[in-house]
């Protein structure tokens, strides 16, 4: 399976949010936490947020899960 980094952007404001290490083929649904090569995102609670305010995804454990449309890569 191919794999690659992946700078992982958020859709309002364009600053680098994570570097992924992402596997296989197909859409970023969620981000697995042991992928996650640089981490510059706000956490509230299980609420991930950009540093400008934009929530990009909720916190569920071993990943996280994105928000549609919140992030581009």
């Amino acid at each position: 399976m191919p794999s690659r980094v992946l700078e992982v952007r958020c859709k309002n404001c364009g600053e680098i949010v994570f570097k992924y290490l992402k596997i296989g083929k197909g859409r970023l649904w969620h981000c697995w936490k042991g992928r996650i090569i640089e981490d510059h995102s706000v956490r509230e609670g299980n609420i991930v947020k950009c540093p400008c305010g934009n929530a990009i995804g909720k916190d569920e454990g071993k990943w996280i899960k994105l928000k549609p449309f919140s992030v581009w890569y």
